[in-house]
């Protein structure tokens, strides 16, 4: 069984984060779309919100399934039996640094692969940060997130006044 996983935040998950998933779907057995616990960022929702939020978003893509680690990515890949991390690519900013970190990640275990998926064309320009921001500003991100996770931020956003 060819098993990958599909590392991130997802804070909140979008619908370019679940193009990703189905896309990378297609060409291994099994995604493990994994919440990363630690990021080193403001984030919004909690491990447990957003691990519900990705749960709900992915209960319809067939051979994915979530779960979050705490520990380096490629540890996490090797204890689930992973051949391989999967990242979306949006922009060439995207590139350069998902290109750092697969090197990076290459030293680390250079058994596990990096593949990198351009994202979907009408999925290009949605990135959590922009969802976070329209709905911070009360809009309503209906266009990029599925209808849960753009209740979810509506709630998020109305408990900070």
């Amino acid at each position: 069984m060819r098993i990958a996983v599909y590392p991130g935040s997802f804070d909140p998950v979008t619908y370019a984060h679940l193009d990703i998933a189905e896309r990378a779907s297609r060409v291994f057995d099994r995604v493990v779309m994994a919440v990363f616990d630690r990021p080193k960022k403001n984030l919004l929702f909690t491990t447990e919100e957003r691990l519900d939020l990705l749960r709900e978003a992915a209960q319809g893509l067939r051979g994915v399934e979530v779960a979050s680690y705490s520990t380096l990515t490629v540890d996490f890949a090797r204890s689930v039996g992973a051949c391989a991390l999967v990242r979306g690519l949006r922009t060439v900013s995207d590139f350069e640094a998902e290109f750092q970190m697969a090197q990076i990640n290459q030293s680390l275990d250079a058994t596990i692969e990096v593949v990198l998926l351009a994202a979907g064309r009408q999925y290009g320009h949605i990135s959590s940060s922009v969802v976070r921001e329209m709905a911070g500003l009360g809009r309503d991100p209906v266009e990029f997130a599925p209808p849960h996770v753009v209740a979810a931020l509506r709630q998020k956003f109305a408990q900070r006044g």
